[in-house]
């Protein structure tokens, strides 16, 4: 039964790979010639290996920068409030202006009139989070597509 039909499975594959001698060279070598040309180009492109940074203390953060600097937020939760306020005033003397927006749609708008140095902070949770930038900042070439 089952040993005569897989000894007649078998010879009749040996039997087709015999007579399709090029196919079957084809299967054999293709793979081959795409392994050596991924070493290839592997060897020409080695990999970066940076050396290893020291900690160094970056000193004082110039505040200068962020004099009109504006940091919207939506939704309006008590987690995001405290979340703002720790980040506007702990972190800084003079404390950064923050505004609580109600909705996604309403920091869009007032991002379009605000200032260039204007960012959004969407909440998804009380862990997540998505900056907003307006499109007069510089985005990465990376993210382009994604974005």
């Amino acid at each position: 039964g089952v040993w005569r039909q897989t000894r007649a499975l078998l010879f009749k594959n040996c039997l087709i790979k015999c007579r399709t001698k090029k196919s079957s060279v084809q299967e054999v070598l293709f793979p081959l010639f795409f392994l050596f040309w991924l070493i290839l180009m592997s060897m020409m492109h080695p990999h970066r290996k940076y050396d290893k940074v020291d900690n160094t203390n970056l000193g004082t953060l110039d505040t200068s920068m962020l004099v009109n600097f504006v940091i919207g937020y939506t939704p309006p939760t008590r987690m995001a409030q405290k979340i703002m306020n720790k980040v506007a005033f702990d972190n800084f003397e003079d404390g950064l202006i923050t505004e609580e927006y109600l909705s996604e749609e309403e920091l869009q708008e007032a991002s379009a009139f605000k200032p260039s140095s204007f960012v959004g902070v969407v909440f998804k949770d009380d862990m997540s989070y998505q900056l907003r930038f307006p499109d007069s900042v510089a985005m990465s070439s990376i993210y382009t597509e994604s974005r």
